[in-house]
């Protein structure tokens, strides 16, 4: 390997704000690249990983020299192949991204339990993406940087690395939904579930593994011993740079022991138990795409996993197939799951009407939350949390908590927010679950049977008068911007026309 040293970045712990800021000027050296800006995560977050994983090889072969006099495999957390260290790649005078590629494939095919397409399929080899003197930049960029035990911890790692996701999900707004969810509406999905010790956590969409990570730090907030999830978290993603992205997010928090899966979870799950049924967790958390076309409903007809327990959805929506697969995925007893969907789940018709009777009927409906629109990435729609239990608790046996949360956000220019204070008060009412003026409401199965089996949250709790009239600058802002969109649209249809004159 090579023995080029790398500069040290700084002389003590390295911190999250300095470490954020280091990550995001990787982004600006792709600035102007012939990169598409959408993609730079895709080169980014491997480098850092790449860079992190050399880091700790050499702390411990430096460590096991100064312990033995000399370096043994089963000393290193990871093995890097003759050739494969980022010093080999650094030393690269020419044809950079395929001494690039090479190095991390070796890396993987050397640790496949848990490195297996981590790097996921960027094209480093294309010099005309990545010629071989910005990728020398980014080296040398990265190279600053110590990624050790010593100099970093896992959380303030991992914490960057969160923090890179969302940023380009904030400059790119393209899809961004699909893979991140915002850490508040997280966070409070795993405090309602309250994971303890030693349960075992599934997600069925985890995209980056965001709602694995919030349970394993709900319980060390607690005072709990996060080690007692080893082997006890569980994800499936389909896509491929997400399930890879999933494993570097779950690796660079200092986990090791778990399964996350690449795999099209409503087509093909991949937990189950050894008689051939679904496998089930304490905890079933997830934020799976909104309103899911072509979702698999080919398989459902004959399902071998039995998930349609309440009616088959239709082609164009596959919100509460996703549903039904977290309800046959919770466990007997103290099984619970919280769920995202989008808020028309809550009152469509058809099919979707008819399995949620069931659910409720079932009394596996434990509360409803309405949130406000425009929280998550890449959709404005307004969105529910849907929370069940295989067993309520008796006094709560035959009810439903409706919460009205839709006015707890902040503002921001292209995206409204939930803090941290807006969980916290939405977590206080959920686990009050009783009524609160204009907010909550305990309805009862026979109400809500009344109602057509609707949970439409306005039929049950009601917002203050003129809650729901936005501030005058809001309201001018929303009139500047739905005036320059239909000015748009009217150029665009102006030049369709004229298209259309021309043939």
């Amino acid at each position: 390997m090579g023995e080029m040293a790398p500069r040290a970045f700084m002389p003590n712990t390295l911190t999250l704000s300095q470490l954020e800021s280091y990550l995001w000027e990787a982004a600006n050296i792709l600035r102007g690249s012939p990169v598409d800006r959408t993609d730079w995560k895709s080169y980014i977050l491997p480098l850092m990983f790449f860079k992190r994983i050399c880091d700790v090889w050499d702390e411990e072969y430096a460590e096991a020299v100064e312990t033995y006099g000399e370096d043994f495999a089963d000393e290193h957390r990871f093995q890097i192949p003759e050739g494969c260290h980022w010093n080999d790649v650094r030393e690269t005078p020419a044809n950079v991204g395929t001494a690039l590629q090479n190095a991390m494939r070796g890396i993987e095919a050397a640790n496949q339990k848990h490195l297996y397409g981590v790097f996921g399929d960027a094209q480093w080899t294309n010099k005309e993406r990545l010629p071989d003197a910005l990728l020398k930049d980014l080296l040398e960029h990265f190279s600053a940087l110590n990624l050790s035990n010593r100099q970093v911890t896992n959380d303030i790692l991992g914490d960057g690395y969160e923090f890179l996701i969302k940023k380009f999900a904030d400059a790119t707004n393209k899809k961004a939904g699909e893979f991140y969810t915002p850490r508040s509406v997280v966070r409070l999905l795993v405090d309602i579930l309250d994971p303890q010790e030693g349960d075992t956590v599934y997600d069925p969409a985890c995209g980056t593994g965001g709602m694995l990570l919030g349970a394993v730090a709900h319980v060390r907030e607690r005072g709990g011993d996060p080690r007692t999830f080893y082997g006890k978290l569980f994800g499936q993603e389909k896509n491929l740079t997400t399930s890879s992205v999933a494993r570097m997010n779950l690796l660079l928090h200092g986990l090791e022991d778990f399964q996350v899966e690449r795999g099209d979870t409503l087509r093909n799950p991949v937990f189950t138990n050894p008689s051939g049924g679904l496998a089930t967790f304490d905890c079933v958390i997830a934020n799976p795409p909104f309103s899911l076309e072509q979702w698999g409903r080919e398989i459902w007809e004959n399902d071998p996993w039995g998930r349609a327990i309440a009616g088959l959805p239709t082609d164009s929506n596959g919100d509460f197939a996703w549903v039904q697969h977290m309800v046959k995925s919770m466990a007997e007893g103290r099984g619970r799951m919280a769920v995202v969907l989008p808020q028309g789940a809550l009152f469509r018709g058809g099919v979707e009407g008819q399995i949620r009777k069931y659910l409720l009927e079932q009394d596996l409906i434990e509360t409803v939350i309405g949130l406000a629109p425009n929280l998550f990435y890449g959709t404005g729609l307004a969105a529910c949390i849907l929370v069940l239990r295989k067993r309520k608790a008796p006094e709560r046996a035959g009810k439903v908590l409706v919460v009205d949360a839709s006015s707890l956000y902040r503002q921001g220019r292209a995206q409204n927010f939930l803090e941290p204070e807006h969980a916290a008060e939405i977590l206080q009412w959920v686990q009050k679950f009783g009524d609160v003026a204009d907010r909550t409401r305990v309805v009862r199965l026979d109400e809500i049977a009344v109602e057509d089996w609707t949970l439409n949250i306005s039929r049950y709790v009601l917002p203050p008068i003129g809650a729901d009239i936005p501030p005058l600058n809001v309201a001018i802002d929303d009139f500047k911007s739905a005036w320059i969109r239909a000015q748009e649209a009217e150029e665009r249809l102006r030049e369709l026309l004229k298209d259309w004159d021309a043939d």
